[in-house]
């Protein structure tokens, strides 16, 4: 019976990620990833599937973050009712984020309505907290590296992928084909997860590409450094630093970072402020027993040392935030300032000069901190223009993206050379010159697809 895949997110852009897989009547669809970046972009989270989700047997998440998970709540609300199938961790963070993401939007659209700035009358969220607990209810975990049949008929075997906690590569086996997902990969060394593991066999694979045009630095005795000194310089001139970070894997590198300039004296010691409930309920996730087998005890021990951590939970503590009064640290969600607490922050420090934004991870095309990387005098925030005044760094060694180099390598850790490799999740440049380099490499077809493009998989 014909197996075919189809690329219904995650090509011709970094978000968005959603694969079918459609043998008979039987259909399977690999992560359900909302489109972050540029309108254009985040407007295809309001088109319609393309499929009809009542009809799609069960989901597979490869990992828990919103580009990979955060259409679920949308789908769950369209009819879909199946299985979610994904590792503990994952299954832990998800429940994270999706309920935020739909607090996140519930908010955004009572605001837009009170502000005036929506087009539209009312202003409704793309799906509600009620939508992400039943996407919630749905989850299954997986164990790595056991076999699990699926409603569909076929067996997934999760893999460590070592980009987030719970992170996968997802193997699809059928009767007589198979399809490796890789999922975000991250590097070979991870400063708080282990490494991931070596990939399974098959012939065809879907492999991400975001940083699939460029190699990351090498990491040396001056990690962080940039860091550091926009630290020493900030508190100098009796400013605050504010670090837009993810709230899932992210904040916990963020914070592991801190401890160990702050243990080698390479900051001084103000008040560091954790603004972001789901970063907060992240790290309980992290630091939780049943799940310390996917962890380095050296990085788990040096995270607990940090001194100086504050909480902000509630609104009158992050609004607080906005005037701190005295030089500090701010670390809040989103990582891309697309959303979250850190925006209010922004639009009350970015005029100052005496304070600093750090960017600490990808930037994508068309969000505030892509913006603010390339250099923007001004940004819009709720409406309105903000000037930026305050000084802009990047701290490019955050990144637990496989580069170039590294992606080709995971690639040939397989036992057999796969024939087909389909690469996706990345912007249209990453993706043809890492298409390029695996032509390179190993001799296989390779393919970028296009936005909806149907192949048949052998």
């Amino acid at each position: 019976m014909t197996l075919t895949l189809t690329f219904l997110g995650a090509a011709g852009t970094v978000t968005g990620s959603k694969f079918l897989l459609e043998q008979g009547s039987s259909r399977l669809l690999v992560d359900c990833g909302l489109y972050q970046g540029e309108r254009q972009w985040r407007r295809m989270n309001w088109e319609p599937l393309g499929e009809e989700p009542s009809t799609i047997a069960e989901v597979v998440l490869t990992h828990a973050h919103l580009d990979h998970c955060g259409y679920l709540p949308a789908l769950v609300r369209q009819g879909f009712t199946g299985p979610v199938w994904a590792t503990a961790g994952t299954c832990a963070l998800a429940d994270i984020v999706l309920q935020d993401s739909a607090h996140l939007q519930e908010e955004e659209a009572q605001f837009a309505e009170r502000a005036g700035y929506s087009r539209h009358d009312p202003p409704q969220p793309l799906y509600t907290v009620a939508d992400a607990q039943r996407a919630v209810r749905q989850l299954r975990p997986c164990d790595y590296g056991q076999a699990t049949t699926l409603r569909s008929g076929a067996q997934l075997t999760l893999s460590r992928a070592g980009h987030v906690l719970g992170s996968a590569s997802a193997l699809l086996s059928f009767a007589d084909a198979r399809v490796l997902f890789s999922g975000d990969l991250g590097r070979p060394e991870h400063p708080l997860l282990l490494s991931r593991s070596a990939p399974p066999e098959s012939r065809t694979v879907v492999i991400e590409s975001t940083y699939g045009d460029r190699v990351h630095a090498a990491a040396g005795e001056r990690d962080h450094e940039v860091l550091a000194a926009a630290i020493r310089r900030t508190v100098g001139r009796g400013g605050s630093v504010v670090i837009p970070a993810f709230a899932v894997d992210r904040t916990e590198l963020v914070l592991l970072a801190l401890a160990r300039l702050q243990a080698a004296g390479s900051i001084p010691e103000v008040p560091i402020y954790v603004d972001s409930p789901m970063a907060l309920a992240a790290l309980d996730v992290y630091q939780r027993s049943d799940l310390a087998g996917e962890l380095r005890p050296e990085g788990l021990r040096d995270l607990n040392a940090l001194h100086g951590v504050r909480e902000a939970r509630s609104a009158d503590e992050s609004k607080r935030l906005n005037n701190p009064g005295r030089p500090c640290i701010i670390v809040s969600a989103s990582g891309m300032a697309t959303g979250g607490r850190v925006v209010h922050h922004l639009a009350s420090m970015l005029p100052h000069p005496d304070n600093t934004v750090v960017l600490t991870g990808y930037q994508a095309v068309g969000t505030r901190g892509r913006a603010l990387q390339e250099g923007a005098r001004q940004v819009k925030i709720h409406g309105q223009y903000v000037r930026v005044r305050a000084e802009v760094v990047s701290d490019s060694t955050f990144s637990v993206h496989a580069d170039s180099s590294e992606l080709v390598g995971w690639l040939a850790e397989m036992p057999q050379p796969p024939t087909t490799v389909f690469v996706v999740h990345g912007e249209p440049g990453s993706s043809d010159a890492l298409a390029d380099t695996i032509r390179a490499s190993i001799d296989a077809t390779v393919v970028v697809p296009r936005l909806g493009e149907r192949v048949v998989v052998s």
